[in-house]
């Protein structure tokens, strides 16, 4: 990690967290950790981690009580094992170097998750301008896991009655109801995000149930900024003491 200008980065709660320049971490990742909103008694797994931002986030505030978490970028299980060990959290966290496509080769026993996250690339394959930095092409484009691929890994770990929660473009809505749906993850629950108010969406937080009956509840949208530019009291409230409250 020498060459990828690392930092430790301040998550609240006295808990740090190891970025660098390939896996940093945005709003779109603290909005689905706050989403998701676990309980202590779920068994949590995190897809495509990264530098483990949701793990860690949850991690605060002790809940859920374990949290395993998956990534097949090298360097990044390498920053997040330094985290783990930086903020003694080796009973809390467990960290799996491998591809999701492959999960059944790593964790078992299969379906014994209460709840599945995801911050999926949002770029579908040969759309858009890829970065030609490795690590973030990864991230950014569906070159080693496809909307099917996430999908049919969540329907492998979740127990009857789990959660599938994940943020993407509101663009892809339709693609990601429809393959839900083929793996019997019944979409439940969204909220869309607006940059403030008039504008339209650019993100969506969806919620599917494994086994449900269908039934998709619409969530007020909700906005990042005032018009003034400053955070609203709800993004206050998500960040909670995040840094200094205000990011």
């Amino acid at each position: 990690m020498k060459n990828e200008n690392v930092k430790r980065e301040s998550i609240g709660s006295g808990v740090y967290l190891y970025t660098s320049a390939q896996h940093p971490f945005g709003t779109d990742a603290i909005l689905l950790a706050d989403f998701a909103a676990p309980k202590k008694s779920d068994t949590a797994l995190d897809l495509g981690t990264g530098c483990g931002i949701i793990p860690f986030l949850w991690a605060r505030y002790e809940a859920p009580a374990h949290i395993a978490a998956v990534e097949i970028q090298e360097n990044g299980i390498a920053l997040m094992r330094r985290s783990i060990a930086a903020n003694g959290f080796e009973d809390r966290i467990t960290p799996y170097h491998c591809d999701l496509r492959e999960i059944e080769k790593h964790i078992t026993p299969l379906h014994s998750f209460s709840l599945v996250t995801m911050n999926p690339p949002y770029t579908a394959r040969g759309a858009g301008f890829e970065s030609e930095d490795a690590s973030q092409k990864i991230a950014r484009h569906e070159l080693s896991c496809t909307i099917e691929d996430s999908i049919a890994c969540a329907d492998k770990m979740l127990r009857f009655g789990g959660r599938f929660c994940l943020c993407q473009k509101p663009d892809r809505l339709a693609d990601y109801i429809c393959t839900m749906r083929a793996y019997g993850i019944e979409p439940k629950r969204i909220r869309f995000v607006c940059g403030r108010r008039g504008k339209k969406p650019y993100l969506m937080l969806l919620e599917g149930k494994k086994g449900a009956n269908s039934g998709l509840a619409a969530m007020p949208e909700l906005y990042i900024n005032n018009e003034d530019g400053s955070y609203t009291t709800e993004m206050l409230n998500i960040y909670r003491d995040y840094g200094d409250g205000t990011k």
